[in-house]
């Protein structure tokens, strides 16, 4: 009798002492963060005046079918993971807010406010990690949130990210699964500033009365994100790499990477086993820029293959968290999420199938040949026929079956809105 395709893929592997079954099953240990807002392009549920992405977010296209509140968001992050095999959480903003008629400021949010979101979790089994809004907001007009001159503004965004850290906490306890709650803010100058040390000094000084706040850590991980530039505000970031990556080994939180906060040339790869020397643990905001931050949906290109696959091979999982981070409006959104979540679960599994022990050992003996070869070797291994075993394990379709069914919820539900 002939072997099936994975199981002659396992022998494959085994060949070069890589176990399969291992593999998925340590792919099935691993969550990736999928961010709700592709699904509306970063509009959220605020008041119309607040609504939009602004500062520098923008999701380019008019794609039909957007959602416009809670329920079809839901019910779009729903048809979305059904393709999507192994566990999920859900990466939430404080702007998609559900429960509370008017909702408040941003300063006064409770878990009460993200109740909905909550509920839906625990019939998803998804966990829940969140995010402070320092955008699309009256009191972000200029461009300045947490580093901003007026101290009254100052202290608004202290208070908006002290309640998401006390919201974050109290979903990871209800949940029972630790939160991941970043901060990002779009701070920064169009053109060269005279002043570059004032903001850095105000955001410091800002961060810290934020992580004074007593939060519970067992439920709530810190986590602080720097970007290159944005879009007015090019010349100068406040909240630049080498400012997180002080601020965060410094107090011990989590940095985030974020694929499109980098110069082009940069490999976020490599920065991550040296940031895990000094921070306690990552997170990773994975997109595509073409040119600039500019969220593309994530292929599996070699930046972004390098990425996921350094996170297994370090042997660190336990202090990685994956989420993603793109919003394309030009194509059905949908699908976006399921292109974008799948290729990041092949990143890891290539990770997890690649001979790490072994190109480990022969680079330790200075054997670079047989590194080289080796690493080579391993590109064309049937990886694909391992994926494709674990999408029909988790009933989720393969590679060339599951476009249908999200053009057939397009045609009867999105078209229809």
């Amino acid at each position: 009798m002939s072997l099936s395709i994975y199981e002659s893929a396992k022998e494959q592997f085994g060949a070069v002492g890589v176990d399969t079954e291992a593999a998925l099953e340590a792919l099935d240990q691993i969550p990736v963060s999928m961010h709700c807002w592709q699904g509306d392009d970063v509009a959220g549920f605020e008041a119309p005046e607040k609504a939009g992405a602004g500062n520098g977010c923008v999701a380019t296209g008019n794609y039909p079918g957007k959602a416009s509140n809670p329920a079809e968001l839901m019910a779009d992050l729903e048809q979305a993971a059904s393709h999507i095999p192994g566990p999920l959480r859900l990466n939430l903003h404080a702007s998609y807010a559900t429960d509370g008629s008017p909702l408040p400021e941003r300063d006064e949010l409770t878990i009460d406010n993200f109740r909905s979101w909550v509920d839906w979790a625990k019939e998803q089994q998804f966990g829940i990690d969140f995010n402070p809004t320092s955008f699309s907001h009256p009191k972000a007009e200029d461009g300045f949130t947490l580093s901003h001159q007026d101290a009254g503004i100052r202290q608004f965004w202290i208070d908006h990210c002290i309640a998401c850290r006390k919201i974050g906490a109290a979903i990871g306890e209800e949940l029972n699964s630790p939160v991941v709650n970043n901060i990002w803010i779009p701070d920064g100058y169009k053109d060269t500033p005279a002043d570059r040390l004032a903001p850095r000094e105000r955001l410091k000084e800002s961060l810290d009365a934020i992580f004074a706040a007593d939060v519970s850590k067992k439920w709530n991980i810190d986590a602080v994100e720097s970007k290159l530039f944005g879009i007015g505000v090019e010349s100068y970031t406040v909240g630049s790499s080498e400012f997180y990556l002080a601020y965060a080994a410094t107090r011990q939180i989590a940095l985030c990477l974020d694929a499109g906060h980098f110069h082009p040339t940069e490999s976020v790869a490599d920065k991550i086993s040296a940031a895990l020397l000094y921070v306690p643990e990552l997170l990773l905001h994975v997109s595509r820029g073409v040119r600039w931050d500019s969220d593309h949906v994530i292929t599996l290109d070699d930046p972004t293959t390098a990425i996921l696959q350094e996170c297994v091979t370090s042997g660190q999982m336990d202090r990685i968290h994956v989420g993603l981070d793109f919003f394309d409006a030009s194509i059905n959104r949908i699908a976006a999420w399921v292109i974008g979540t799948r290729n990041a679960k092949k990143g890891l599994l290539k990770g997890l199938l690649q001979p790490t022990e072994k190109l480990r050992e022969v680079e330790s003996t200075g054997d670079y040949t047989s590194r080289l070869a080796m690493m080579e070797d391993a590109r064309s291994l049937p990886w694909g026929a391992v994926w494709n075993e674990y999408c029909a394990r988790k009933e989720t379709g393969a590679d060339n079956q599951w476009l249908s069914s999200v053009k057939a919820y397009e045609k009867d539900v999105l078209l229809a809105r």
